[in-house]
């Protein structure tokens, strides 16, 4: 019996041997497989220096990621990281080198095109140094899945993939979003691709490919498709309602594609849809009741769009939704109390909208919720004092609304809360503060711009959150003590914000925070010298000290050679005696207002990449520097306004190219205008007001493609304003010009106006005009406006002004002037202009401001003006005019002095204006 045993014993485990070495020899990799996959390995080089890589914003290391470490010759390639085989015939099916470190060309000829049995290839994350795509992939007919993104592939997708009907998955995402270096592909082929070719694609993502064409209606048959992924993609027109109603598509997003449009459909009983993600587009319309039939819905992303109407209470039948961000559109009204039956909700966004109301009490309900963000809105009332219902909040915002009252206890038992902003508000009681402490985890905490008017809060109350990262305590008002108090604030201490506390002195718990990245103690009552110690924090980059009473710097500046600091803002103070010179890598110096006197030093051409350089309102004499041209390359704003700089301006703008704003009004500067001026293609302002400039008026700058602002008022200009070669005016996109008080003659052409595009065409995009992108530097402007001198601090591209008063222009005032439609301010005032005043002023509907005083212009006021309700101010004195005032409300309205020095001027509406029954006072 036990022989038999161990016979059967024998042949059964002699059986499973020669099975398992026959799986194994199965299994290996053919040699010729091994050497090309070797030979693949070769033609790269492994390059990552810090062992980390950037994976979807976020810093992952990646050493053990570099698969190829295991391809040895020796070894079964099988077995290598990456690598699958075919279990039957050994032949590689699948590559996966994604997150490898490769580096170098991918050729046509490359080893991997002779693995003609690969059904799957995935190469993300590596660099392939703007390689194309090589057409030689559509050799691989087997393949189903091709993942190539963030490779750093160039140039057109070829058209050779159409050949890979199998693929289920495709990721093309290119690694240079909004870059010439990205990849594209052509409408036509966008088309057959994806729409025709892959009828059995299921997942596609083509993120930052350069497809500019509209989305092709041909996606909505594709029914396989459960994940569409297009971000950044500049799609055009409007996308098709179809494509968002395929049945089983899962996830669908169209982030960042500014110029397309669209609107939400009605969705369908039993949709498929688990993601939702429309960012940063040009989506308009209302959230549809029906989007309660995405039953399976768990994320729902709308911001940045335009989105509109009240946000749709069937979204509280999203029982399973936890993402919910619809900020950043124009949504109005409350939010619904069906919202409370988001029980699993996490995420809630509606910052940036219309909505109003008292706090959502329906969010109270929501216990899941982590991150509460409300900001700029119009909510009202009080703050629940049931907030600690909330118990795993970890960011709550409601910065920029109107609520009002005392900050609840019972939100400082809340110790999840990482994140605090309670800033721009009209919250008038702090007294609960001192709980704060309890808030261990707290990193970022924003209480300023509110209307606390308790008694002084001592500094040391929050040096208790040792974990802080950001504190913003701007307009609460600080005790003079604690603000010198050497308090241990926590370590981590980055951003500290401090404006309008009605500070007296450098706050000297500063000094041992060496982690500080930016500090602004602007608007406060800081007196004496800024401390040497400042330079001396490692870390810090922006310092805002403007708007108080410093006089200079105290002890040695020689720290600055090694400080950090970009952002520097000394303006308004009291500094006096030669220019502070900032540290060398600095990109913005703001030292206007004060009382810096002599030259500007041939120093400041030191400066390595200046961005900002406003010197403005100070008392700086001599030449403007010619090695300032060292820095022009750099440079979008120079502002040297109100100083008392002589001499010419120097010809030093050949690499101006990003220039931006140019103001060096109020000087003494003469002699003719730079001819370099016209390579500074990115000039939106330019303002030479009030100097001794002589020369004739600069047609040759209607070269620069983005010039909105041109101000010669106050100069010696001569000339005509008419090219007298007959080529036209030439300022496509100026918006406000400003040569008043010149000497300029000659008469206008009746066409003279034709061409003014921007201030006849309304500007559907509005911005502001000359301001940098980042920090918020604002440049401001001195202009006539309804017979006053105006300062704008800030002005929007609709903002629109023409002003020729002040010269000896004569002839008639051209018709065309009617064409001007988004004209806002006319003042042609103090010429010799004849004739009528043109009927055509009656088109002007947007005009606020018109000037025609002190002309020579006969006839009577075309009674249509009368209908320009948007007419505020307006002054015909001293011309020649006769007849009746129009009866319209804006001109009975008017001063009497708007009137006189018209004999022939008659009407009832007089009565009211002057005082008289005739029009004797207009004599």
């Amino acid at each position: 019996m036990s022989f038999f045993f161990r016979t059967i014993v024998l042949l059964f485990s002699t059986s499973c041997f020669c099975n398992i070495f026959a799986s194994l020899t199965q299994d290996s990799c053919h040699p010729d497989q091994r050497d090309v996959l070797l030979e693949f390995k070769n033609e790269f080089k492994i390059r990552n220096p810090n062992g980390f890589l950037d994976i979807d914003g976020v810093l992952m290391d990646v050493t053990s990621y570099q698969k190829t470490k295991s391809w040895t010759n020796n070894s079964d390639c099988c077995y290598w990281d990456g690598i699958t085989c075919d279990t039957k015939s050994g032949t590689v099916t699948g590559l996966d080198l994604s997150c490898s470190c490769l580096h170098g060309r991918l050729e046509p000829n490359s080893s991997l095109f002779r693995l003609q049995h690969l059904q799957s290839v995935n190469l993300a994350y590596n660099n392939f140094i703007h390689s194309p795509i090589p057409a030689e992939f559509s050799k691989f007919m087997r393949l189903e899945r091709l993942n190539l993104s963030r490779s750093s592939f160039s140039g057109h997708i070829p058209i050779q993939l159409l050949h890979l009907t199998n693929l289920v998955s495709l990721d093309l995402t290119s690694s240079f979003p909004y870059s010439p270096s990205s990849l594209s592909i052509e409408k036509p082929l966008f088309v057959h691709l994806l729409a025709l070719n892959f009828m059995n694609l299921r997942e596609l993502d083509m993120s930052s490919v350069d497809i500019s064409s509209s989305f092709p209606n041909e996606f909505s048959y594709m029914w396989s498709l459960r994940s569409l992924t297009l971000k950044g993609c500049n799609l055009l027109g409007i996308f098709p309602k179809n494509v968002l109603l395929i049945p089983n598509l899962e996830s669908i997003s169209l982030d960042n594609n500014l110029n397309l449009g669209g609107s939400l459909p009605n969705f369908l009983k039993n949709n498929s849809l688990l993601k939702l993600s429309i960012y940063n587009t040009s989506f308009s319309g209302n959230i549809p009741d029906s989007i309660s039939n995405l039953k399976h819905l768990t994320s729902l992303k709308l911001q940045q769009s335009s989105f509109s109407g009240r946000i749709s209470s069937s979204l509280g039948n999203l029982s399973h939704l936890s993402y919910l961000v619809l900020s950043q559109n124009k949504f109005v009204g409350e939010i619904q109390s069906s919202f409370g039956n988001l029980k699993l909700l996490t995420h809630f966004d509606v910052c940036d909208n219309y909505l109003n109301g008292n706090f959502p009490s329906s969010l109270l309900n929501l216990t899941q919720l982590r991150y509460i963000n409300i900001c700029s809105n119009h909510f009202t009332g009080f703050l629940p004092a049931t907030i600690s219902q909330l118990s795993k909040l970890e960011f709550f915002s409601l910065c920029d609304n109107s609520f009002i009252g005392s900050i609840p206890s019972s939100l400082f038992k809340i110790s999840s809360l990482t994140t605090l902003g309670l800033n721009y508000n009209q919250l008038s009681d702090i007294t609960n503060i001192r709980n704060i402490s309890l808030l261990h985890n707290l990193q970022r905490l924003f209480l300023d711009n509110n209307n606390f008017k308790v008694s002084q809060v001592e500094l040391d109350v929050f040096s208790s959150l040792k974990r802080l990262v950001s504190l913003s305590l701007s307009g609460i008002p600080l005790s003079t003590y604690n603000t010198t108090y050497d308090a241990e604030f926590s370590s981590h201490l980055e951003y500290l914000e401090l404006s309008s506390c009605n500070i007296i002195d450098f706050p000297e718990f500063i000094r041992n925070q060496r982690n500080l990245s930016s500090i602004d103690l602007s608007n406060n009552k800081i007196k004496g010298q800024v401390p040497d110690w400042l330079w001396r924090l490692p870390e810090l980059s922006t310092l805002d000290l403007s708007n108080n009473s410093l006089i200079g710097f105290k002890g040695s500046l020689k720290d600055l050679n090694g400080s950090k600091i970009v952002m520097l803002d000394l303006s308004s103070n009291a500094f006096q005696g030669p220019l502070f010179m900032p540290p060398r890598f600095i990109r913005y110096f703001l030292g206007a207002d004060n009382n810096f006197t002599g030259d500007i030093p041939q120093s400041i051409c030191g400066l390595a990449n200046p961005l900002i350089l406003d010197l403005s309102n100070n008392n700086l004499h001599g030449l403007i520097p010619w090695c300032l041209e060292t820095q022009m390359s750099s440079l979008s704003v120079l502002n040297l306004r109100n100083n008392s700089l002589n001499g010419s301006l120097p010809n030093i703008f050949m690499n101006a190219k990003v220039l931006s704003s140019l103001d060096v009004s109020h000087n003494t500067l003469e002699g003719k205008l730079p001819a370099s001026l016209t390579s500074c293609f990115a000039l939106e302002i330019l303002n030479l007001e009030s100097n001794k400039i002589n020369d004739t008026f600069p047609f040759w700058l209607n070269s620069l493609p983005r010039l909105q602002v041109l101000v010669l008022r106050y100069n010696n200009f001569h000339g005509t304003l008419h090219n007298v070669d007959g080529i036209w005016f030439g300022f496509p996109l100026l918006r406000i010009i400003d040569v008043s008080h010149n000497d300029f003659v000659g008469t206008l052409p009746s066409d003279y106006f034709m061409n003014w595009t921007a201030i006849s065409k309304s500007d559907t995009e509005l911005h502001y005009i000359g301001d940098p992108k980042d920090y918020g530097y604002y440049t401001s402007l001195v202009l006539m406006n309804k017979g006053v001198s105006m300062e704008m601090q800030r002005f929007l591209t609709k903002y629109t002004v023409i002003d020729f008063a002040g010269n000896q222009i004569r002839g008639q005032i051209p018709e065309s002037v009617g064409i001007l439609k988004e004209l806002h301010v006319l003042n042609l005032s103090s010429n010799t202009f004849t004739g009528h005043i043109p009927s055509s002023l009656a088109n002007l509907t947007n005009l606020e401001s018109l000037d025609l005083s002190q002309n020579k212009i006969t006839g009577e006021i075309p009674p249509d003006l009368g209908s320009l309700s948007s007419l505020e101010w307006i002054n015909v004195s001293h011309n020649h005019l006769v007849g009746s005032i129009p009866q319209g409300t804006q001109f009975q309205r008017q001063d009497c002095s708007s009137y006189k020095g018209n004999p022939g001027l008659y009407g009832p509406s007089l009565k009211d204006v002057c005082g008289y029954i005739h029009a004797h006072c207009l004599i």
